[in-house]
């Protein structure tokens, strides 16, 4: 019963947060620190799966012009690559490096070796299907905020 799941994701995820969050306001990469900005844009981007920038900023709801300034300052640090589309030349793609990933989990709000431990206790199998869980919930939650902001109209 959706309720029933409303209550246990209620119940689970702060238990989860509480046991795993980071016990500081700002991390430390590489000895720049990141706005909350920049550990944001971090967060939504992966290493092998490249981001068209004008689907990222309009997920984050930011402007194309403010979310190219601060991809050009995570590319001078190192922490993300900018590529043209092998599809289409004129549209570029952006991918975390491996110093963008080690950044990331840095500035994290889940501390990786606190998160690390609670996923240790699991067994492979679980561990998988709590991560594909968590996903799954996340994959949905994208899609509501983008259905929100497009009832909104704000782009």
């Amino acid at each position: 019963m959706l309720k029933d799941d409303i209550r246990s994701v209620q119940s689970h995820y702060p238990q989860v947060f509480f046991a795993c969050h980071t016990r500081h306001e700002w991390a430390r990469s590489s000895g720049q620190r990141l706005s909350s900005t920049d550990s944001g844009i971090l967060a939504h981007l992966d290493r092998d799966r490249p981001a068209a920038p004008s689907v990222l900023a309009r997920h984050l709801g930011v402007g194309r012009p403010t979310l190219s300034a601060a991809l050009r300052r995570l590319e001078e640090l190192g922490f993300v690559s900018r590529e043209r589309d092998p599809a289409n030349r004129r549209r570029l793609q952006v991918r975390l490096t491996e110093r963008g990933v080690a950044a990331m989990q840095a500035s994290s709000v889940l501390e990786t070796d606190r998160l690390a431990r609670v996923l240790r206790r699991l067994r492979p199998e679980e561990r998988r299907r709590a991560v594909d869980g968590l996903s799954l919930l996340a994959r949905s939650a994208r899609e509501v905020m983008e259905r929100d902001r497009e009832r909104r109209g704000r782009w």
